[in-house]
């Protein structure tokens, strides 16, 4: 049985530090980041609350589009039958300054709404300017992976799993179609998975707190954004937020699989 869902508590939104490169520590190894604070200073502010707040401790990589987006930011592991959905603040400011290229990390958001992103961030894992630089106003690229990017092209192989909503295209390691399943035939449920399945953020740490440590990158600028797109693409890899209701029927999903 499902364990009731219970929401992250967020303290006071206050920065400690004004930091420009951050890690990403996954229990598969470390993502350095190197954020843009003078281009995109709205939203590298209030990734950094959630940072310090430690909001994203423990959090799981909860999406994967191959040749696309790896996304994380969304729910916190707490256990062998519990995600948590990671309480929002509110929503920031677009800045669609650089180019959703290879290797930039930007901001999910709400389908129509460019001003609605939270809380949620992906790993551009292909070229994506034509897409996303043009789309809902522009999807705001605030930092560059600088080192790791080859413990994201190793997420990005995992297998992908379908457990309904915003989960529908979970990464997990370690992890078959069989676990997935279970055997029907002989009343075998399906494996839960856990820590050694999910991809997790351990933590996220500031390692550099010099505001302008970007200069020495050399972004690509969005040149797109005036070419407006009304097509959106999928609500779950935007959503910043999500109802409590929709919450917990994909969490549901998630525990109650069967064939």
């Amino acid at each position: 049985m499902m364990k009731k869902l219970i929401a992250a508590v967020i303290l006071p939104f206050t920065l400690s530090a004004q930091a420009t490169v951050v890690e990403i520590q996954t229990n598969l190894g470390t993502i350095e980041v190197n954020l843009f604070d003078n281009a995109t200073p709205e939203t590298v502010e209030n990734f950094l609350a959630y940072v310090n707040n430690g909001s994203y401790n423990g959090s799981i990589m909860h999406r994967l589009e191959p040749n696309f987006v790896l996304q994380g930011g969304g729910y916190v592991y707490n256990g062998s039958d519990t995600l948590t959905g990671i309480e929002t603040a509110p929503p920031v400011v677009n800045e669609p300054v650089y180019s959703n290229v290879r290797g930039t990390i930007a901001m999910a958001k709400l389908s129509g709404n460019p001003d609605s992103a939270t809380v949620q961030w992906f790993i551009n894992l292909e070229n994506n300017s034509a897409n996303l630089d043009v789309q809902n106003g522009g999807f705001t690229v605030f930092g560059q992976v600088t080192a790791g990017m080859d413990i994201v092209d190793t997420i990005a192989a995992f297998d992908i799993f379908n457990f309904g909503g915003s989960l529908g295209q979970l990464p997990l390691r370690d992890y078959t179609e069989e676990d997935f399943n279970g055997d029907p035939d002989n009343n075998i449920d399906p494996v839960t998975p856990d820590s050694t399945n999910f991809i997790i953020v351990e933590n996220l740490v500031i390692t550099d707190a010099t505001v302008d440590t970007a200069s020495g990158l050399n972004p690509t600028p969005n040149t797109l954004i005036d070419n407006v797109s009304e097509e959106p693409f999928s609500e779950s890899t935007k959503t910043g937020a999500i109802p409590l209701s929709a919450l917990l029927l994909s969490i549901l999903a998630f525990w109650r699989r069967r064939v």
